[in-house]
């Protein structure tokens, strides 16, 4: 997928008289450097939300103390434990077990990352050596199959690539809108919520939610008001309308968008069978397959399965 999208820039580079290796070693470089400059945002503005946790903490413990004490007055402590209480079980399992292991599971994620050295050496290779694998499809796949990979497969990668480049400036927009209503309300670390808030909504539904709910009980927290929570989910359902009616359509296309059913499968099944990394790569092997059957009539059902109710009118 990678190679999908640097193929076009490099491709670009060597018909301005650059050799391919020099062109796919610039291609990588200014894909890596945009990755590793929005991890270093992200990973800073999650430093500095850690840095605040000690206080939102003590502010937790206070509310969970007023909670379980007014509770404890009421009918409904016959369902609480009358050592701790269910919301304080909540946090203290939080405060416990999950805050702490996240400084051992970015560890174990960065000796991971070691590991993703062989992407840029398989990218590499694979655009250096694209005529073989180009010419070993033509030789491997039956002569009737032949006319697919000579006129789609160069349209498959461009429309792919100007795909995810589409859904990239979308992120970056709902990512920059959200950062901006959040700054707006005066939630702390307002680009690391509202980014991580934009990279969920490839969730339909679901994603946006657990974006929102984050930032809402820290301005909670931080301000005792219930109006910055809602201000929170204000600021998001305004985004979300805006991306779902002008941002995509008007960055990615409505043709390319593969249906809210159709994508929350793929992301369980890519869930089930890969794991986290799974419910990332199946979406974009979905599109992929869209984009084919589109365009071959044998694949049509996939295409309407796959597809909206505008597609239904597209492909009849």
């Amino acid at each position: 997928m990678v190679s999908f999208i640097l193929y076009p820039f490099c491709r670009w580079l060597e018909q301005h008289k650059i050799a391919r290796m020099g062109a796919i070693s610039i291609g990588l470089t200014v894909f890596l450097g945009i990755i590793g400059s929005i991890f270093t945002l992200l990973s800073y503005q999650f430093s500095s939300f850690m840095r605040e946790w000690p206080a939102l903490k003590t502010k937790f413990n206070t509310l969970v103390a007023e909670v379980d004490l007014e509770l404890s007055t009421t009918w409904m402590r016959q369902f609480i434990d009358q050592e701790e209480g269910l919301v304080g079980t909540v946090i203290n399992y939080l405060t416990v077990n999950v805050i702490p292991q996240l400084p051992k599971t970015i560890y174990q994620s960065s000796i991971s990352l070691v590991l993703l050295i062989l992407i840029p050496i398989y990218v590499a290779l694979i655009l250096y050596y694209r005529e073989v694998l180009v010419s070993f499809l033509y030789h491997v796949f039956p002569s009737e199959s032949k006319k697919y990979i000579k006129e789609i497969l160069p349209g498959v990668i461009i429309t792919y690539y100007n795909f995810i480049k589409g859904m990239g400036l979308v992120y970056l927009i709902v990512g920059i809108l959200n950062s901006i209503g959040l700054f707006l309300l005066g939630v702390p670390n307002p680009l690391f919520f509202g980014f991580v808030a934009s990279i969920l909504t490839f969730i339909p539904y679901v994603g946006i939610t657990l974006g929102a709910l984050l930032p809402m009980a820290v301005s909670w927290l931080k301000y005792d008001s219930a109006m910055y929570p809602v201000g929170v989910i204000i600021v998001f359902v305004i985004v979300q309308v805006l991306e779902a009616n002008v941002i995509f359509p008007l960055a990615v296309s409505n043709k390319l968008k593969i249906n809210a059913l159709i994508t929350l499968v793929v992301i369980i099944g890519g869930g089930i069978i890969w794991g986290p990394l799974g419910m990332i790569l199946f979406l974009p092997f979905a599109a992929i397959l869209k984009l084919v059957a589109d365009q071959v009539q044998e694949l049509k059902p996939v295409a309407i399965l796959f597809g909206s109710t505008t597609d239904l009118k597209r492909l009849d």
